[in-house]
């Protein structure tokens, strides 16, 4: 069963159509991630689905609720973590969860148990007590969590949910994430920006373009889509068309050559093998190269692949 069904969202905000026929579904239970740069959709297709935009066009569905038409239903079946944080930094964490617990309907000894509960289950036991704002930016994104969970919702929208942390912090909050969606039986969608995030939460994700998913699947069998090696060539001075025609036509078994900027990035069956080959072929041509790398083919490739566009570069904005 699909715990959130997605079909043709459109929103337009201005001049800016920021969902252009989104679609996607995810099942009961998993970990789904939506994936693309900062301004790919993402956020807004969350919005709709807690309730808090409406959609211009197309229909979504979570838990089996219309968000359009049965959006109380909706909100009492889920939890959903924007990315600024929502955590009163002047009360202590067992605060906050007390008064989203009264918030939610909760009282007395069941709200007290499941405070303590989720207390232990984030990891922020030993600082219930302390006023949030001497937390840790991890801490209080674990609060966060907590707070979306206080009424064990059925599904949980996390949007963007390790942004702004530093690496440690963001790999421990990864590993709480696991751990709730197996504890808590909960079915998760999230957003992000981040390419070995998705690789790592997500059991099935959707790559998101300009308001559009360019495509969906599980991490490892999109990458398995592409054969081979990946290929990526730096040029001095980025004659991008120029070196695409040559190893067009040379004697390198390179099958496909994707350009962005002053970067190629090419598929071969064996990089070791190609990568002399690709360098003669382009000193050849008087085309001089800046660096060569060999990888294996990673959620950047996928990305690539199928907007022909560098997602780091897209992401920055540049």
């Amino acid at each position: 069963m699909d715990a959130i069904v997605v079909e043709g969202l459109r929103k337009r905000y201005g001049d800016v159509q920021a969902l252009d026929g989104v679609s996607f579904s995810v099942r009961e239970g998993e970990i789904f991630g939506l994936l693309g740069p900062n301004g790919a959709g993402k956020s807004t297709t969350v919005r709709v689905l807690v309730t808090l935009t409406h959609p211009d066009e197309g229909r979504a569905v979570v838990a089996g609720h219309d968000v359009a038409r049965e959006a109380n239903a909706v909100r009492r079946t889920i939890g959903y973590i924007p990315q600024e944080s929502g955590v009163d930094r002047y009360g202590t964490g067992r605060e906050n969860l007390m008064l989203q617990g009264r918030v939610q309907g909760m009282h007395g000894r069941e709200l007290r148990a499941r405070v303590d509960e989720l207390l232990e289950l984030v990891g922020i036991a030993d600082a219930a007590d302390r006023v949030v704002q001497g937390y840790s930016g991890g801490m209080k994104r674990r609060l966060d969590i907590a707070l979306g969970l206080v009424h064990r919702p059925r599904v949980l929208f996390l949007d963007e949910p390790t942004t702004g942390l530093d690496p440690e912090a963001r790999v421990a909050l990864w590993a709480e994430v696991a751990r709730l969606a197996e504890r808590e039986t909960l079915t998760i969608l999230l957003t992000t920006h981040y390419l070995e995030e998705a690789d790592e939460l997500a059991d099935r994700l959707a790559i998101v373009s300009s308001g559009h998913v360019v495509v969906e699947g599980t991490p490892a069998g999109l990458k398995a889509e592409l054969r081979g090696d990946a290929v990526t060539v730096e040029l001095v001075d980025g004659q991008v068309d120029d070196a695409r025609r040559v190893l067009a036509g040379a004697d390198a078994p390179v099958e496909a050559t994707l350009a962005d900027g002053r970067t190629l990035v090419s598929r071969v069956a064996d990089g070791g093998h190609a990568v002399p080959r690709i360098i003669a072929a382009l000193g050849g041509a008087g085309i001089a190269v800046a660096s060569v790398s060999v990888s294996r083919p990673s959620l950047d490739d996928v990305y690539l692949h199928y907007t022909g566009r560098d997602f780091a570069t897209e992401d920055s904005g540049s």
